[in-house]
Parts: structure tokens; C-alpha cells; sequence
């Protein structure tokens, strides 16, 4: 088995275009990154793909538009509602995997929901770094983000977001292109929740509430099951314990 992921990319919503990185080989686990993010830096840099490709499945890991490798589309035209969505009904279904399990952290958690609510149909589904409130009331965490990127150029140390817009600009997002994406992400029902029936393991690190309870998403869902690993939002996926409570989750 490669050590290396292997990259390919597929046309999403209007064409843009899509990366997709694949790692290992078996039963086939879609893994959607968090915002401002990437699969390189949420799966592949801290050892998370490595260790469920090493429980026998395949990583397939995706970037999403505006981050990564993926395209940057530039007009406002390019950022529909749930333009996500849509890339990933476009992708997914262009893979042919079959059955498949799928993970989400943070913007991907939330973005998973979303795909569910629209009739994906994972057998396993993994919600990492996500609480109940960042899936039904995004707004204020929406908000939040926009307000980094009003700094996105003026931060300085000192500023309490210092760090997280240090990030964004180490992952080098276009600011312009995000705050279109972020602007084009809809609420989720609190019924919607309900129709997240497969088995889901609700993963966040033990100093994470930025999304919200977790524990309360755990018991929101008709199947759920809340973990914990060290950490906080930006810290736990760092850890070897990330990668291997989603590997043990899904090789129970």
C-alpha cells in the first residue's frame, strides 16, 4: 500500500472543479475537512487517513471549492445556496463507490447533515468537532467567521483571533471567496436532525464547545453515540487519538 495519497479531481456545481485524494483500499469512508482547512491538514498531515487506511478501508478525501486544492471560483454567481451541496452531489455520485461511511469535521460535520437532510445515505457516519447548536443555529457562528475575515488583513497579535486568522492565512484562502461560501450555507432544521438515522459517532476533543454540545447532539440523534479525545477545536486533530477513535469506530 502507498504511503502517498493519490489525487484526482471531478467537476462539481457549474464545473468547478473538485480535488479528491485517496488513500488506502477497502471499504470506501468519504472524509469532508473544516473550514478554512483542507484534506492535507485535517487527514493527511496528522496521520488520521493513514490509520483508518491502515484498518483496511480507503481514505477518500475531499476538498472542498474555495480551500485546498480545488478550485476558487471568483463571481458571486459561483456561490449559490448550499453550493457545497450541490459540489458533493456531483462528486459522490461520480466515484461509484457503493455503500460507503462518512466523515465530517466542523464545516464538514455540518456539511454532512446537510447532504443527509438532502438524501445521502451513508451506512456509518463519523460528526467530528460539531454540537447540536452549530447545526441549528449557524448564524452566530457564521457571524463569527465573518468577523475574522473583516481582519483578515489588520490582525495582530494581541487580537484574541490572532491565532484562527493566522491559520487562514497560513492555509492561504482567498478571504473574498470564503465570505461567499460562508454566506452560502443555510440553516439545518432541528427536525432535520432526526433524519440522521445510521449509526454516528459524535467526536469532539474535551476543551471543544465551539460548535456548540456535543452531548447534546449525541442524544438529539436517534442513533448517536458521543466520544472524546483530548484537545480543542484546533488542537484534537493533531493527536494519534483523533485517527484512531474514527478507525476503532469504524472497524467495531
Amino acid at each position: 500500500m502507498t504511503d502517498t495519497p493519490s489525487i484526482d479531481f471531478l467537476p462539481g456545481h457549474g464545473g468547478a472543479q473538485i480535488a479528491v485524494h485517496r488513500l488506502g483500499a477497502g471499504r470506501p469512508v468519504v472524509m469532508l475537512h473544516g473550514l478554512a482547512s483542507s484534506a492535507q491538514m485535517n487527514w493527511i498531515r496528522y496521520g488520521a487517513a493513514r490509520r483508518i487506511a491502515d484498518a483496511g478501508f480507503e481514505a477518500i478525501m475531499i476538498d472542498q471549492r474555495v480551500h485546498g486544492q480545488s478550485a476558487v471560483p471568483q463571481g458571486e454567481d459561483d456561490y449559490p445556496p448550499d453550493v457545497m451541496a450541490l459540489d458533493m452531489e456531483a462528486v459522490i455520485p461520480a466515484l461509484g463507490l457503493g455503500a460507503f461511511d462518512l466523515i465530517g469535521y466542523s464545516m464538514g460535520s455540518r456539511l454532512s447533515v446537510k447532504l443527509i437532510e438532502r438524501g445521502l445515505a451513508p451506512e456509518r457516519l463519523i460528526l467530528g468537532g460539531m454540537g447540536l447548536e452549530g447545526l441549528t443555529n449557524w448564524a452566530p457562528r457564521r457571524d463569527h467567521f465573518l468577523r475574522l475575515l473583516d481582519r483578515f488583513d489588520s490582525a495582530e497579535r494581541g487580537d484574541p483571533d490572532f491565532l484562527a486568522i493566522s491559520f487562514m492565512r497560513s492555509m492561504k484562502v482567498d478571504p473574498v471567496a470564503l465570505r461567499r461560501l460562508l454566506l452560502s450555507m443555510t440553516d439545518i432544521a432541528r427536525e432535520s436532525v432526526a433524519l440522521v438515522k445510521m449509526p454516528t459517532l459524535v467526536l469532539c476533543g474535551d476543551r471543544d464547545d465551539d460548535n456548540g454540545s456535543a452531548d447534546a447532539l449525541a442524544v438529539a440523534l436517534p442513533d448517536g453515540q458521543r466520544g472524546t479525545i483530548p484537545g480543542n477545536h484546533m488542537s484534537c486533530i493533531t493527536f494519534p487519538s483523533f485517527g484512531e477513535a474514527m478507525a476503532d469506530y469504524l472497524a467495531a
